[in-house]
């Protein structure tokens, strides 16, 4: 990630271009020079100094006091991700202390739940998206992160990078681009983690979809909603999911997947059949190579990736 004044530069210039006058009730008259609004639209409407305001966006200042960071989220429509983003690059002193971070782990309960879900896709998220466990039906929905290696089991990456995702998602583009902003407002959290500014580094030099949405500065945060799928076992399944923090470790985030209707629900039942049926792990929505064999269903420990 860019050093802190850098980001707090582009980050206002990117939101204050992405707010139209009008929605703020400013006349929009032809002839402006900026597609948003001017720095001193956005200071008169947030109750600052204009001088105060453009040194802000020039990153001339890198710390506010919460009453201003407020000020200038409402003023520029910040959503409360948004928000929470401003506040982590403005108030770096409430920053968690960066050390070289240990291996997350999947508690051992926690992967026998996942496994239990056997009409339900579920995973466990880390930092900077990487799986670090799913159950079966995850892995027949989307690929067999269990089976691929350590390096390759990111969800950014495969959604980015493997051809069979884009196929998959009837609304790739939405979905990528949100969990970009995920790593966004992951990146905000933790500025200084060299991983991340690895894992950006690496995703902006393979992927021309990554460098357009990392430099829009849009933030996410996961939450709950729906997906649309086109699987090539069970064709077209919609989905509800439900993104849980999970006590303990604020950095892992359990997704559980629902069928939105008791006919989405029956295909994910054909799809878990087909996948505990195969010999071999055959050819999923995000893996063109068999698998290594797996055993009979119920025989197999709870797996971590």
């Amino acid at each position: 990630m860019a050093n802190n004044a850098e980001e707090i530069k582009k980050f206002l210039r990117a939101r204050r271009d992405a707010v139209r006058p009008s929605e703020v009730g400013l006349a929009n008259y032809p002839g402006r020079r900026v597609p948003g609004l001017r720095r001193e639209e956005v200071a008169q409407l947030a109750g600052v100094s204009v001088d105060y305001y453009t040194r802000l966006e020039q990153g001339r200042l890198t710390s506010a006091s919460e009453g201003v960071i407020l000020s200038i989220a409402e003023a520029l429509r910040l959503t409360q991700a948004e928000t929470q983003y401003l506040r982590d690059l403005l108030r770096p002193q409430l920053h968690r202390s960066v050390e070289p971070a240990p291996p997350q782990q999947v508690r051992p309960a926690l992967l026998r739940m996942l496994n239990g879900l056997h009409d339900q896709p579920a995973f466990v998220l880390g930092r900077r998206n990487e799986v670090l466990a799913s159950n079966d039906l995850l892995d027949a929905l989307f690929t067999p992160f269990n089976h691929r290696p350590p390096g390759e089991r990111n969800l950014l990456r495969w959604l980015l990078l493997d051809p069979a995702a884009r196929s998959l998602y009837l609304d790739w583009a939405q979905i990528t681009s949100e969990v970009v902003g995920v790593l966004r407002a992951e990146a905000g959290r933790n500025p200084d983690d060299p991983q991340i500014a690895e894992f950006v580094a690496e995703l902006r030099s393979a992927s021309p979809e990554f460098r357009t949405w990392w430099a829009e500065r849009t933030v996410v945060e996961r939450t709950w909603g729906s997906k649309r799928f086109n699987h090539p076992v069970v064709g077209r399944l919609d989905i509800t999911y439900e993104a849980l923090s999970l006590p303990g470790d604020p950095d892992q985030i359990l997704f559980v997947y629902a069928g939105k209707t008791d006919d989405d629900l029956g295909r994910l039942r054909i799809l878990a059949s087909w996948y505990a049926q195969s010999t071999t792990h055959p050819i999923t929505a995000g893996q063109g190579t068999a698998q290594p064999q797996r055993g009979e269903p119920g025989e197999q420990e709870p797996r971590q990736a």
